[in-house]
């Protein structure tokens, strides 16, 4: 099998799974699209070294999370609102509704949790990925809790 075939064989066997990480990391479709993307592009570029190594999808994810970070300094910038939202929904803390709070998340801290939780990565590794010190990660993760455990007080209290 040539690096061509390995590479289209690679990507039909782990795409869905990439595009459902850039969905968390992102928070939308057409962004997560666009760093699975990219991300493929690159490793397109890079597949005869990288197909050697034991875990390639690492790399696509790594690049994936350091594409985000990028856009997001792009940015560089939040959304701020004066108020909470006043309406609540029924069922808060089903699979949909977590991935909904964690969309309305600065990204920086959205990226710092999707790593820690859900990719089980070190604050260590975080701290490498995202170019930032450990500090920065776990002051960033103790943030994004606070604010999701403050939405959780105010539905709970309505």
């Amino acid at each position: 099998m040539d690096h061509t075939a390995d590479f289209d064989e690679f990507v039909r066997a782990r795409g869905d799974a990439l595009l459902r990480y850039g969905y968390v990391l992102s928070g939308n479709s057409e962004d997560a699209a666009d760093l699975v993307q990219e991300a493929l592009a690159r490793l397109g570029d890079a597949w005869h070294r990288v197909q050697n190594k034991q875990n390639p999808e690492g790399y696509v994810r790594t690049t994936m999370t350091r594409l985000h970070i990028s856009a997001w300094r792009r940015r560089h910038r939040e959304d701020l609102v004066a108020d909470v939202p006043e309406e609540g929904r029924s069922d808060r803390y089903g699979d949909a509704d977590l991935w909904a709070e964690l969309q309305e998340l600065p990204r920086k801290q959205r990226a710092v949790l999707v790593l820690r939780y859900y990719e089980d990565l070190a604050d260590a590794e975080i701290a490498e990925i995202m170019g930032v010190s450990r500090g920065t990660v776990r002051s960033q993760a103790a943030r994004a809790l606070d604010k999701l455990r403050i939405k959780r007080v105010l539905q709970e209290a309505r």
